[in-house]
């Protein structure tokens, strides 16, 4: 059945027509400031019906974790059970006033204390943080508390942060914004740090060095002790990138391996909502010598009672009140849901599921390092004369599937990075796999499906270069 193109709002408005009753106010009416309001908002006149088929329509136009799977490696796009959603939507939680007293708030409190208590025994670290709002907070909070650390102990002229080139892309900015220089350390034929370019980047200038383990090449650093060793016996600290703890929960703890501060992802390794730009959390861990340097306020026990206070050298506050509070309950609710044991379980599912992707792809598709892999792996899309990742990329979405990152870590050329996380059946990974065999074989048959491509889509292939050079950012009749 072929239907009409759908109307714009724009288009629908008729003077008059109201799409939304709001409820009587219960507080007297006030006058709003002159420089709020805008004398003209060209905005659609339409009734309710037509408001609701409008948002209905463009809800089902998105791609999401819950229609689909999306495999974008480094970012962890999980389920997130409805038992998390139903926990934070609690009335106790859901209506809980930011500006409510110590007295009034004991039950959420407990929580955050809680939920601090827990990802340090997950981490292995001695203290954590739940301010930051978003995994580049969480770091940069961690190269801050770094520095200030540094300067604590009379060496705040070690301004050199090293960065292994299978980093996340977020580090160098975080370093820069903290006032730090950055020098890239290589990484080895086998995908790790290469230990003779670290030691020869150590001086009296390094601060440190920021480790993303698992990389995002998908791989253990088999030397993260001797790493640490090595910056720790120049002078330095070490920071790890926690984004890729979903690969490590209830196996391995970096706080015992030598980290001295650490972020958690909570969206990408305890399934809270990812994606849309926020609620974010990026919660941030230390060992003993850094956790007078955390953000705060922190959830602390004393007496009996809970309570709310900053550490003793705090870096200071990174974000409102106590962080995006309905994010840590949908976390803690997780945490408790599933227990050591079903952390454990999560990581051993995400890192069999990733493996067995890599395994029925690798003969197909090349891969620069064929280690086995943590919770992602690494591909290359050059399958065919004149095909690139990006049109391997624009072809999956024809076969109902979301593209894996591409183009990321730059150290792979073509590169297709893929997570499929522990939440997928075998029949998903399957199906995957038989859409990336066909379109390896399309690519040697019908090149010119990958380059139409995606063709069932409302919109097809953009110009992405000038679409970011130059966005429209609002409807123009």
């Amino acid at each position: 059945m072929n239907l009409s193109p759908e109307p714009l709002v724009f288009e629908l408005s008729r003077p008059g027509l109201v799409g939304c009753s709001l409820p009587g106010s219960d507080v007297p009416p006030a006058e709003l400031p002159k420089n709020l309001v805008r004398a003209n908002l060209d905005l659609p006149e339409l009734d309710e019906l037509t408001v609701v088929r409008h948002f209905t329509r463009l809800s089902q136009k998105n791609y999401s974790i819950d229609t689909h799977f999306y495999p974008l490696g480094s970012c962890t796009m999980k389920y997130n059970p409805k038992a998390n959603e139903a926990a934070a939507a609690e009335p106790g939680w859901k209506h809980i006033h930011p500006l409510a007293g110590d007295s009034e708030t004991q039950g959420a409190l407990e929580l955050l204390y809680k939920l601090q208590e827990s990802l340090a025994e997950i981490g292995g670290f001695d203290s954590v943080s739940l301010q930051p709002a978003a995994g580049a907070h969480g770091e940069l909070a961690g190269v801050l508390m770094i520095r200030d650390c540094l300067k604590a102990r009379g060496e705040g002229q070690r301004k050199k942060m090293l960065i292994p080139d299978s980093a996340h892309g977020t580090n160098p900015a975080s370093c820069t914004m903290a006032g730090f220089s950055t020098q890239t350390i290589p990484s080895g034929k086998d995908g790790n740090i290469d230990i003779k370019a670290l030691e020869a980047a150590l001086d009296d200038s390094v601060a440190g060095i920021m480790i993303t383990n698992p990389n995002t090449l998908g791989l253990f650093e088999r030397n993260i002790t001797k790493i640490a060793a090595m910056v720790h016996q120049a002078g330095g600290l070490v920071y790890g990138d926690g984004a890729n703890m979903n690969a490590l929960t209830g196996v391995f703890q970096p706080g015992k391996s030598g980290i001295d501060v650490m972020h958690f992802n909570l969206h990408k390794t305890f399934s809270t909502p990812h994606g849309g730009g926020g609620p974010g959390a990026g919660m941030v861990a230390a060992v003993k010598e850094l956790a007078p340097f955390l953000p705060g306020p922190l959830a602390r026990r004393r007496a009996g009672k809970y309570e709310l206070a900053m550490p003793e050298k705090s870096i200071g506050r990174l974000k409102a009140f106590y962080g995006n509070f309905g994010v840590l309950v949908r976390a803690y609710c997780y945490v408790r849901m599933q227990g050591a044991e079903g952390l454990r379980r999560i990581a051993e599912n995400s890192v069999l599921n990733a493996n067995y992707l890599r395994a029925r792809l690798e003969k197909t598709y090349k891969l620069k390092y064929t280690r086995p892999c943590m919770h992602e792996f690494v591909a290359m899309g050059d399958v065919a004369p004149g095909i690139r990742t990006l049109d391997i990329a624009k072809r999956l979405i024809d076969y109902g599937f979301h593209p894996p990152t591409i183009y990321f870590p730059l150290i792979v050329p073509e590169a297709l990075m893929i997570e499929p996380t522990e939440t997928e059946s075998k029949k998903t990974l399957d199906g995957f796999v038989d859409a990336m065999l066909s379109i390896a074989a399309e690519a040697k048959t019908a090149p010119e499906l990958l380059h139409a491509a995606p063709t069932t889509t409302p919109v097809g292939r953009l110009d992405e270069v000038a679409a970011a050079r130059s966005p429209v950012l609002c409807f123009r009749g």
